[in-house]
């Protein structure tokens, strides 16, 4: 069954009345000729999405990054990549379902491929633990990227998660332990690694797989260091005011590249990337060619240090001083 949001109801009313002019003319011939009303009111629904999805605001725009049809790693790997094979395990014991990850042929160069993975299914969802990953997906996820390093590889990072998991168990196995570890880690090793943030960017749960040198997000993703409710229930003690909370947070592409957060917007085709798959998955390895290009002539210690002045500089104030 299709999620429809609040502010599609509109759209996708207007486009069952299309399907169902459509149906109309080819099933009686009583009908006539009703081709340019049909074409008219699909210039209609064209400007209504441009109208709706040109001004959505934080919240809006966090539900989209959310919708459930929207296409996750396994999606992407499926339209983007071939000869794809998933490795597991993080050699402690662990599994680590929430992050998938392996080598590929991107444009029949060899890859590492890894991402967050929600699931589609109730069950999947559940076994996938909604994207949240325990500390055995990091754990996981650094053990491939040094594999991506010893054999110099280029490394391409998904990212859609509303965060690490926050349980008991996962704290006992070293949860905040896992992901700082990536974080030093990531940011030492000496192959080109490309970001996306393809649906939500939460937290430590992003960022233990978002140290990059060139960070990407989907037109309608969100990146933000919590998530509104988690905001609006610390800032105002009232879970309802996350549309406040989204706003204060600038989680939202336009604003995380006006801040320096990412280094580029790839647009998602009109209705957003839940409804056209195919579509976003060649735009975005569109944008994935040529950001790796952009660093494939770096040298190791080059990638280092332009990663190290890159991170340095997110949060930088400056302030000017007058006498």
């Amino acid at each position: 069954m299709v999620q429809i949001l609040e502010f599609e109801r509109e759209i996708f009313a207007l486009e069952n009345q299309i399907r169902e002019l459509v149906s109309l003319s080819h099933m009686y011939d009583s009908v006539g000729d009703i081709t340019h009303e049909i074409g008219t009111l699909h210039k209609k629904v064209r400007r209504m999405k441009h109208d709706v999805y040109s001004n959505l605001s934080g919240w809006q725009k966090t539900q989209v990054a959310r919708h459930p049809d929207r296409p996750y790693t396994l999606d992407y790997i499926k339209y983007m990549f071939t000869d794809f094979i998933e490795l597991h395990g993080d050699r402690h014991g662990g599994y680590g379902p929430s992050i998938v990850g392996g080598l590929a042929k991107f444009d029949e160069q060899s890859i590492l491929i890894i991402g967050h993975q929600k699931g589609r299914e109730t069950q999947e969802k559940i076994r996938r633990n909604f994207g949240m990953s325990q500390p055995a997906g990091y754990r996981k996820a650094l053990r491939l990227m040094k594999l991506a390093q010893k054999f110099r590889l280029p490394i391409i990072n998904l990212i859609d998660t509303p965060g690490a998991y926050p349980g008991i168990d996962a704290e006992e196995k070293g949860q905040s332990e896992a992901i700082a570890k990536n974080l030093f880690e990531m940011i030492e090793i000496d192959v080109p690694i490309i970001v996306t943030v393809i649906g939500e960017g939460g937290s430590g749960g992003a960022l233990a797989v978002g140290v990059g040198d060139r960070i990407l997000i989907l037109e309608h993703s969100v990146y933000s260091v919590i998530s509104p409710e988690g905001c609006a229930s610390i800032l105002w003690g009232d879970k309802d005011k996350v549309v406040q909370a989204a706003d204060a947070l600038n989680l939202t592409a336009p604003s995380l590249l006006k801040l320096g957060i990412v280094d580029e917007i790839v647009r998602e085709p009109l209705g957003g990337a839940h409804r056209h798959h195919k579509r976003v998955a060649i735009l975005l390895k569109k944008a994935l060619r040529k950001n790796l290009h952009l660093v494939a002539h770096l040298t190791p210690e080059e990638l280092i240090e332009k990663r190290h002045e890159k991170f340095r500089k997110l949060g930088e104030v400056g302030f000017e001083v007058t006498t």
